[in-house]
């Protein structure tokens, strides 16, 4: 769908918390609202647009008004019956001695929108210990959710590379995930970022008057920006995300942002992050940190090709012929990847072309491009 101007800057500023007065002027300018209200729901940002609207009144064409409104009301009944599943969750998987935290859905918009119904109400997501996958899969089919994922006789998974058991119950058509690593691309990114990360760290959030374990501001960040870069920021929501945490946690601790993203390998994910949080939304970001992420050109070139395509074209890869995922990478995942490809792992021809003992082997990665290179070259 090709989105017109007048609805995308109308949704920029609903992005930007721009001021009322200036709402209603861009409200004004909209003459195709069918395409306002799809494109809004493409983004999930309606609810924010019904709730920056609410009071223009009769400028607002009533069809408008109504399908927005029917939204708002649809996720804030969705947003409750999730907080209150996911209370009940946690409290059974804490009765089995199951340490879990929930992240994004409704924790998210408790903790950081300070408000449950304001953002849309996905999916239930909870972070476990690996060890615990088979009690904790036990639990949550206790309570009437069946297991999609394809798993082995004795309830591990079934598929290398896999870190996430999806779960449904037809009753209610509510969705869960438990997981035990937060990946950012697969299977190329090698780091094993799970609850030995997150829980040590993790914070009390109140949800719908109980409390529950929760994110640390610092991770939560990593986190968004991890899920938002994986799905190449295809959303305007998952932007607002990373803008409304920086808006509410002015104390963020950057000392150990930054050290967990460069201990992780996900300082270009941070920064692509940071980067379109603070042009897109005008996310308030320390200058010291905004100078950091300015520095590093291939996060700067995706953040603007991610700006640029963002309402005509989400999700669309940036031409190159390095792929998205490899440019995600930090410099040492980058080199370890194509180390790990076949075209740069050594073979018995490189060692029968230079014999080596074994103590220098590890030679043979140097050798190797050189001898690659030499037989195409003579091609």
């Amino acid at each position: 769908m090709q989105a017109d101007r007048e609805s995308c800057e109308l949704l920029l500023a609903v992005a930007r918390s721009t001021d009322a007065e200036q709402i209603h002027r861009l409200a004004a300018n909209v003459d195709d609202w069918d395409s306002l209200l799809e494109l809004a729901e493409e983004h999930r940002v309606l609810t924010m647009l019904f709730l920056r609207l609410a009071d223009m009144g009769p400028a607002i064409p009533q069809f408008v008004w109504n399908r927005a409104q029917t939204e708002y009301e649809t996720n804030m009944f969705n947003s409750l019956a999730n907080a209150v599943e996911l209370i009940a969750v946690i409290k059974a998987l804490e009765d089995k001695m199951i340490p879990a935290i929930p992240f994004k859905g409704v924790v998210l918009g408790a903790s950081i929108y300070h408000d449950l119904t304001t953002r849309p109400a996905g999916d239930l997501d909870l972070l476990i210990h690996y060890r615990d996958l088979v009690r904790a899969t036990t639990v949550v089919l206790e309570r009437g959710y069946e297991l999609e994922t394809p798993v082995n006789a004795d309830g591990t998974p079934a598929q290398l590379g896999y870190y996430e058991y999806h779960f449904e119950r037809k009753t209610d058509g509510r969705v869960l995930e438990l997981r035990w690593r937060l990946e950012l691309t697969v299977p190329r990114f090698k780091r094993d970022l799970g609850m030995d990360w997150v829980w040590p760290r993790r914070r009390t959030t109140m949800l719908a008057g109980a409390e529950v374990p929760g994110m640390s501001p610092e991770i939560t960040l990593l986190m968004l920006c991890m899920h938002g870069s994986k799905h190449m920021w295809s959303r305007l929501i998952w932007i607002c995300d990373v803008a409304q945490l920086l808006t509410s946690f002015p104390g963020l601790d950057w000392k150990e942002v930054t050290s967990d993203a460069q201990e992780a390998g996900l300082c270009r994910t941070l920064a692509l992050g940071i980067l379109l949080a603070y042009r897109v939304a005008a996310a308030p970001v320390p200058q010291t940190i905004l100078r950091r992420c300015e520095g590093d050109t291939t996060a700067r070139f995706l953040a603007q090709h991610i700006q640029e395509n963002l309402f005509d074209a989400p999700g669309s890869t940036p031409p190159g012929p390095i792929p998205y995922s490899i440019q995600l990478l930090d410099f040492r995942d980058r080199v370890g990847f194509f180390l790990s490809t076949s075209l740069l792992r050594p073979n018995e021809r490189d060692r029968a072309a230079f014999p080596l003992p074994k103590s220098l082997h590890a030679l043979y990665y140097l050798i190797r491009p050189i001898r690659v290179f030499l037989d195409r070259s003579a091609r």
